[in-house]
């Protein structure tokens, strides 16, 4: 029987005793992810993550063949066999924080819409919003907030709308 080197082409990582075929293909594929989530990142995102020259020499260069896909394709796999020499827990935990972070600027993102559509809305959520957020200015809220309607009575470009988000949007950011 062939050993096991003659499936890996002398890669020693997957040669773990213990391990089925099947659970080795499955840690490469995973590695595989996290390294086309890290390449997704902005560069700036990506220099919050602490990691070794090499790892971001190669990520660098797969920001440079984003329009070669079967280039970057091939630049991933081996992004990810990189990674199978690295601690990767830091790299997890470092895009579980930026996930997270994203995820709730998304919620506050959507709260400030569903705000600046109750104001449009409903004449009472005015005075919830004010309660909430005092540090507004009321009489240019007020202003939009009917500039908005008439807009939307009259199937006009919606200035005013974009406004009113624009206004709402530090108090809610700032909570």
């Amino acid at each position: 029987m062939a050993d096991m080197t003659d499936f890996t082409h002398g890669d020693d990582w997957d040669v773990e005793e213990g391990k089925s075929k099947t659970q080795v293909k499955q840690e490469m594929h995973q590695l595989q992810a996290l390294g086309e989530e890290l390449v997704a990142l902005s560069p700036v995102a990506r220099a919050k993550i602490e990691m070794d020259d090499e790892l971001k020499d190669a990520l660098a260069l797969a920001d440079k063949l984003k329009t070669k896909r079967e280039a970057l394709r091939r630049h991933i796999q081996f992004i990810g066999r990189l990674m199978r020499t690295r601690d990767i827990e830091p790299i997890e935990r470092a895009l579980a924080l930026i996930r997270n972070t994203n995820q709730a600027a998304t919620r506050k993102f959507h709260l400030v819409e569903d705000w600046r559509d109750k104001l449009i809305a409903d004449s009472s959520a005015l005075t919830a919003f004010v309660e909430q957020y005092p540090e507004v200015d009321v009489q240019q809220l007020r202003t939009l907030i009917r500039n908005a309607k008439k807009e939307q009575e009259k199937n006009q470009p919606p200035k005013a709308f974009r406004e009113l988000f624009q206004l709402i949007k530090p108090s809610i950011l700032e909570e």
